[in-house]
């Protein structure tokens, strides 16, 4: 395997060529940042229930859907990304995605612990410094390739991160900000100066080659590369992905009666694991149609269309059981995610029918 050592590079590479190493069959560890700012969201999120897409066109941030799930997120050059694209079949990959966290989170923890910070590993998907997150990572599936992602941040713009974020009103994204400042944290803020940028590269380096081995050590992106990252770029730079079969919902709880026994719902349910937006159309008790947004992990990714469909024509006393078949039929992972709380997000409303305890 080869660790592509490429540091600084333009925001857009910075998710286009870990998209593209799987398409090409490419295993490899990426180290890099990106040299402007945008925003980044999960595969499962709906962009105008996330994000303030206005502000950022107005301000000039790009905004660019993953393939990795997970939360919206402010990204910049102040946060330098890792990144592993490895075979399914790779001896190093355990049977689980908590696993796969648990293994390949040691490299990052163990670049912060050498810097003087107590991080430590914190389920399913964070590392913690002092109680405050100082990292964010997500795993998802390309082909037959598991993506890792995450990233040290160096320092962070909260001011901006909550400002990018859809809110329903001002004093709402006050707290957002407070709670940023609350509960993420930086290297600059542990430390009170930040190391050198090369410092960082190089425990990076070393910290992952204690878990993945021995790794030549490339600082360029060859021709193959480019011209397949360049080729998804006409594909993720355009609106039609980023607003990829995504419907407009309330960010509230609602349930709206459109005749006896007819009702459109709409429901947000935190998991552990990740955040649920729902829309559900319910007739005499039917599931007509549900769509399943939100910053979750759900493995395989492709899978998450097909539990909609399963669940159309369900009685509403049946969804439960009939996500949890589809978990067993499809294998389904979904860390801090169960199949009672998809459930309850698509029925667990005041109105017509069964309530889940």
């Amino acid at each position: 395997m080869k660790l592509y050592r490429l540091e600084t590079v333009p925001w857009q590479d910075s998710q286009l060529l870990y998209h593209a190493q799987p398409r090409l069959g490419r295993e490899g560890l990426n180290l890099l940042a990106p040299a402007t700012s945008y925003v980044c969201i999960g595969y499962f999120q709906d962009v105008e229930q996330e994000v303030d897409v206005a502000y950022c066109r107005e301000h000039g941030i790009p905004i660019f859907r993953r393939e990795v799930g997970g939360g919206a997120v402010f990204l910049d050059g102040e946060q330098l990304f890792y990144q592993l694209v490895i075979h399914r079949d790779n001896p190093l990959v355990p049977a689980s995605k908590e696993a796969f966290y648990r293994q390949f989170l040691e490299a990052p923890i163990a670049a912060y612990r050498a810097l003087g910070i107590p991080a430590e590993y914190k389920p399913v998907n964070d590392i913690l410094a002092n109680g405050r997150k100082i990292s964010g990572n997500g795993v998802g599936e390309i082909g037959e390739y598991v993506v890792f992602v995450g990233n040290l941040i160096v320092d962070f713009d909260y001011e901006t991160m909550a400002r990018v974020l859809k809110v329903p009103d001002e004093k709402f994204r006050d707290k957002v900000y407070r709670t940023l400042r609350e509960n993420l944290s930086t290297l600059k803020r542990e430390l009170g100066s930040v190391p050198s940028r090369e410092q960082l590269w190089d425990l990076l380096t070393e910290s992952f080659k204690r878990v993945l081995g021995p790794m030549e050590v490339e600082e360029t992106i060859d021709g193959g590369w480019r011209a397949k990252a360049d080729e998804l770029a006409s594909r993720f730079l355009t609106d039609e992905w980023l607003y990829r079969s995504t419907k407009k919902r309330s960010h509230l709880d609602r349930a709206v009666k459109i005749r006896s026994g007819v009702e459109v719902r709409q429901k947000v349910h935190k998991a552990p694991g990740g955040l649920i937006r729902v829309s559900t159309e319910v007739r005499d008790g039917i599931v007509v149609s549900v769509s399943f947004s939100g910053d979750f992990f759900f493995y395989p990714e492709e899978k998450l269309a097909q539990l909609e469909t399963a669940l159309a024509n369900v009685p509403i006393e049946e969804v439960e059981q009939t996500i949890a078949n589809f978990y067993d039929r499809h294998d389904i992972q979904s860390p801090g995610v169960t199949p009672s709380d998809f459930a309850q997000a698509a029925i667990q409303l005041t109105g017509q029918g069964k309530r889940i305890q």
